[in-house]
């Protein structure tokens, strides 16, 4: 399945096929003025990356695979340990630490929301090294049509 981010407009599409068909660590499906969706596959294995995003509200929706999120205040106390599977949603407080671990025996598919929008608009990051690169160049920005918080500081990697 075809996903174009049309920015801004109207848009519908069939968001649990596109998601389990999706193989790119991720994909920016739709990014709006005050929220964006993208796609995620994270390999067997491997996790999404232990991260905080200051300013961002982040919704995660597992459609197919088993993992284990873990959040917290801080990247050395994670508190909260969830095992998750295909139907979970997972929410996630901006500031808080976090990461979605695939512990099952294939790719673990899921959609993420985030609001503000925080990824550059249809942007494709093959795998999560993609993302990385693309974070540190600053080629993942998010639109100028986008509502940003007035004072934004960046996002935080173990």
């Amino acid at each position: 399945m075809g996903i174009t981010d049309n920015g801004p407009q109207p848009n519908a599409f069939d968001i649990e096929t596109a998601t389990t068909e999706n193989t790119h660590y991720r994909v920016a499906a739709w990014s709006g003025k005050y929220l964006q969706v993208t796609l995620m596959a994270i390999p067997v294995g491997e996790s999404i990356g232990l991260e905080a995003h200051p300013e961002t509200d982040q919704f995660l929706r597992l459609d197919a695979g088993r993992g284990r999120v873990k959040m917290g205040p801080s990247k050395d106390e994670l508190t909260f340990e969830r095992d998750v599977s295909d139907g979970w949603s997972i929410q996630v407080p901006a500031g808080t630490w976090h990461d979605v671990e695939n512990t099952g025996d294939v790719p673990l598919r899921l959609y993420t929301i985030y609001a503000p929008v925080h990824h550059a608009p249809g942007v494709v990051q093959p795998t999560r090294d993609d993302a990385e690169r693309d974070e540190e160049s600053g080629a993942d920005e998010p639109p100028s049509w986008s509502v940003q918080p007035p004072k934004t500081e960046p996002d935080e990697h173990a």
